[in-house]
């Protein structure tokens, strides 16, 4: 890069915005440990007790839930903190966006939420996103919804991601703006905003002269969605979908993706859409390429980013 631009070489890397990276010839690992403590005393659950996994899967959260008011500043702070901290750490992404549509009016059952997940951050402060060396150049995208999850609308959330050879760097959980009416519906959907985002990845890709040459996979679990996506008719089942989404069978026949079938087991976007069981949410997890820093080759000091 100095060849191309007037700058000075400082070195490697060991801290940019929040955000600690630690370098080797293996890998690179970033993580917000130093961030996420600094989180924990703010809240005063720096000697709290850690839990496995980030939400209950039985406890379903809507607006009024007769819990009684909380402190809507205070939730603010909480949930706000918690969605920076997702830069690193995608496995509480799905649990901070799902608080932060509560962002008005909390209750004290929200705000029991957020700090539930403050515990299991507290249990994984070591955590972060590990990207290996020579691993393969293709662009994999994963995406999933569950259905009619949200208990005060009825619409349901979309998930994908996206891995260039190791761990996931583009990933999102977002809420559809429209109520589908079977599940093959918001898969469809979810399948469609995760085309754009792989459309927009590839053009960043061919511009830091990682082309694309080949269709991107796009991992889907629902058979319907696909069957939907490769019928270029537009039948009973899904003239009412929004015109919007229907781009993805143009994007399918240039071979801009490839819409695949995989198991719903290792649905990696699976965990940006529904809380899980514990075994299932530590398995996705790893998918993603989220772990601790003591499972890296060699031990490491994570206080100042260099290698013992």
């Amino acid at each position: 890069m100095m060849q191309r631009y007037e700058m000075t070489d400082l070195g490697l890397l060991h801290h940019f915005l929040g955000m600690g990276i630690i370098q080797s010839e293996d890998y690179i690992f970033i993580h917000q440990k130093k961030y996420a403590s600094t989180l924990l005393k703010r809240f005063g659950l720096q000697d709290c007790k850690p839990v496995g996994i980030p939400l209950v899967p039985a406890d379903k959260l809507k607006r009024d839930d007769d819990s009684g008011a909380s402190n809507e500043a205070e939730y603010r702070k909480l949930v706000g903190s918690l969605l920076y901290l997702t830069a690193t750490r995608p496995d509480i992404m799905y649990a901070a966006c799902l608080l932060a549509r509560f962002m008005h009016s909390p209750t004290n059952k929200h705000y029991g939420t957020a700090k539930r997940v403050l515990r299991y951050v507290q249990g994984t402060l070591d955590f972060g996103l590990e990207y290996k060396k020579g691993e393969g150049s293709v662009l994999v995208g994963f995406c999933d919804s569950d259905w009619s999850g949200s208990e005060d609308d009825m619409k349901s959330t979309s998930g994908y991601a996206f891995s260039f050879g190791s761990g996931v760097f583009s990933w999102a959980s977002v809420k559809q703006q429209c109520v589908a009416l079977s599940t093959a519906e918001a898969e469809y959907v979810s399948a469609s905003e995760a085309t754009a985002q792989a459309a927009w990845l590839r053009f960043v890709l061919e511009d830091f002269g990682e082309m694309q040459t080949v269709a991107t996979p796009l991992n889907c679990d629902n058979t319907s969605a696909i069957a939907i996506t490769k019928n270029p008719i537009f039948h009973q089942k899904t003239k009412h979908i929004n015109r919007r989404y229907h781009y993805i069978k143009e994007d399918l026949q240039q071979g801009v993706i490839n819409l695949i079938y995989c198991p719903t087991k290792e649905q990696a976007a699976d965990i940006f859409t529904n809380a899980l069981a514990r075994e299932q949410f530590s398995y996705l997890r790893d998918l993603l390429g989220v772990k601790s820093v003591h499972n890296l080759k060699g031990s490491v000091n994570v206080q100042n980013g260099k290698l013992i």
